[in-house]
């Protein structure tokens, strides 16, 4: 089964009644933290750092009506909390109606575009702590890619302290997605994967900003993910990628970084929203049994 989104009715709303937008935000219900403490959270901010590919397909999500529909059957299913993105899509599904009693997190630095020179250059162009707060939205989520020889890593992680430092003090989560990264050639980088790495991104990530209070990781399934998640004390939402491999073993391996301590849900995007079978329902129903249990 999948959802429709009227997108012709959308884009005639944006036309006659662009208020409708701060109007929907200020009446919206908000989500919360479920009582088990643990979140599922859709991500659907790829597109606007230009990086639309799923398993190889260059163009997967240039449809946005299509992922619009694929994101609108993930949020219907029960156990999902909320949804990660940037303002364009959040708005779409918020004039739709899907945004009701569910946890929203703005995505922040989108300047980074796949493929560019300045790629590690990740510039907040998308959300600011202001806009987050006044629209009711439960937080902000920043990429915070380190790179050693590139001079484009300094002014992200200033960015990324300040962001961190002003939505700690609206009590509003701050959700910090860190990597130790390598330019390969001119237009690619390459994120390192190795626990160590991962581990040395973690610290960095933690110390950000003038309070952790509020602050999230969101890290990726590495090996050893018990030594690397006992990296840190903050609460951790593993990320799902982009797997090319049998879901039934990226599905194992959530479940496994799952179980450690500081693991606090998943936050994925193309991995429900695009499975090798085409049903988003039954992927999302997969992910939202390895977070909540029978609960969901």
């Amino acid at each position: 089964m999948s959802e429709r989104i009227d997108t012709a009715a959308i884009t005639r709303r944006r036309i006659v009644s662009p208020d409708a937008v701060p109007t929907a935000w200020a009446d919206r219900r908000r989500g919360r933290i479920p009582d088990d403490g643990r979140l599922l959270l859709i991500a659907a901010d790829h597109p606007a750092r230009g990086a639309l590919a799923v398993r190889g397909d260059r163009t997967a999500m240039a449809s946005r009506t299509a992922l619009l529909d694929r994101v609108a059957t993930a949020l219907s299913r029960p156990g999902v909390d909320g949804i990660l993105g940037t303002a364009d899509i959040l708005e779409d599904l918020l004039l739709a109606g899907l945004l009701e009693d569910k946890l929203v997190i703005g995505s922040m630095n989108r300047g980074g575009l796949q493929g560019a020179h300045f790629e590690l250059d990740d510039r907040f162009t998308g959300y600011d702590p202001d806009t987050i707060e006044a629209n009711g939205l439960d937080g902000g989520k920043m990429l915070t890619r380190i790179c050693y020889e590139d001079p484009g890593t300094a002014p992200t992680l200033e960015a990324s302290g300040r962001a961190v430092t002003e939505l700690a003090r609206r009590g509003l989560m701050a959700m910090v997605e860190p990597f130790l990264t390598v330019r390969e050639s001119p237009t690619r980088v390459q994120n390192l994967l190795d626990p160590d790495s991962v581990i040395m991104s973690v610290h960095i990530a933690s110390g950000l900003g003038a309070s952790s209070a509020h602050t999230w990781l969101k890290l990726p399934v590495v090996p050893e993910m018990a030594r690397v998640l006992d990296a840190t004390t903050l609460p951790t939402l593993i990320l799902g990628g982009d797997p090319t491999g049998d879901p039934k073993e990226t599905y194992a391996e959530w479940g496994a970084a799952l179980e450690c301590p500081s693991a606090a849900g998943l936050v994925v995007g193309r991995a429900l929203l695009y499975p090798p079978d085409g049903d988003v329902a039954a992927a999302v129903a997969t992910a939202a049994d390895l977070v909540h249990g029978g609960s969901a």
